[in-house]
């Protein structure tokens, strides 16, 4: 089971709002934490969140290690590995550490300084592995290798990794200083066992699904915060996430195709907001559906598949 932990900008407009603050992006408002069970392609369910101010940074530990306490307190005690994963904010000893005394494995990007930049480029043409997509196939123009002897570690845990993956700048790029010969390098940290290089940097790019479930949550309340009360922006938030629960859950147990993987707004316009008539007859309440509106029957099928579900008390 995988774990994806990340902050977002949520903008205020008045700086009425208990707890609104300047952002590093020299907006004003909100800076939460999200934590999301990776489902793959599907959509991905809400563990946590925490509301911050906007000056909150993006890398807190503390805020980091308090996310993932809440996340991992959601997961039932299936004795399956969890693997946490995070951005380059996440990548502290402090975490790491932490995840280990709980038998959490962890992938963290990792920022590229001038010892790593060093690293990265005295590593032979030889040391380098064709990156793969998610089919397996090879990722054109994509590479990786394994920088674990040439960076000290001594501060993270026994047997962290440092992995590196290069690729070729897209047409029209802007490449930074930091670039070389056209490529664009991303590291990160990793105490997992295995021995496939192209597979492990595959499970940690997957970490990217994380801003389409941020963008759901956006698209569910959380593109605004609407009270001028710090306490009840909390409830917002929550109650977004669990707006957003009762959809992916949906989701995955009503909807199949392209609904299955819906976005929120895609959701309502299709399903959520079809036009129906409540009519009673013979003690029975029955949904009538307009027959002709395209996703009538994905509706009434999603609505059997419902009354099907085994009730649990």
């Amino acid at each position: 089971m995988v774990i994806d932990a990340d902050a977002t900008l949520v903008l205020a407009h008045s700086d009425a709002k208990q707890g609104a603050a300047g952002t590093y992006k020299h907006t004003f408002g909100f800076h939460p934490l999200l934590a999301y069970l990776d489902r793959g392609p599907a959509g991905g369910e809400p563990l946590a969140g925490l509301l911050r101010p906007g000056n909150a940074p993006a890398g807190g530990t503390d805020d980091l290690i308090e996310l993932v306490d809440l996340a991992l307190a959601q997961l039932p005690a299936t004795g399956r590995p969890v693997l946490v994963r995070s951005d380059s904010a996440g990548a502290s000893t402090q975490l790491a550490w932490h995840l280990r005394d709980d038998q959490v494995g962890f992938s963290l990007a990792m920022p590229i300084d001038a010892h790593v930049r060093e690293a990265i480029l005295a590593q032979p043409e030889p040391a380098w592995t064709p990156a793969i997509d998610a089919d397996g196939q090879a990722r054109d123009g994509a590479e990786v290798c394994e920088l674990t002897g040439w960076i000290d570690l001594h501060t993270w845990p026994e047997d962290t990794r440092v992995l590196c993956r290069r690729e070729d700048a897209h047409p029209g790029a802007q490449l930074r200083f930091s670039d070389h010969d056209g490529h664009r390098f991303q590291v990160f940290v990793t105490d997992q066992p295995d021995h496939d290089l192209a597979r492990l940097e595959l499970r940690h790019r997957q970490r990217a699904r994380v801003e389409d479930r941020i963008r759901a949550a956006k698209a569910t309340g959380l593109a605004n915060l609407p009270f001028d009360r710090w306490r009840r922006n909390t409830v917002w938030l929550e109650l977004v996430l669990a707006a957003q629960d009762l959809t992916v859950w949906a989701q995955a147990l009503l909807l199949d195709g392209a609904l299955a993987v819906a976005e929120p707004k895609t959701l309502r316009y299709r399903l959520f907001h079809t036009a129906g008539r409540i009519v009673r007859h013979a003690r029975r309440t029955i949904l009538r559906l307009q027959r002709s509106w395209p996703w009538a029957v994905e509706l009434a099928r999603a609505f059997a598949r419902l009354r099907a579900l085994p009730l649990r008390c």
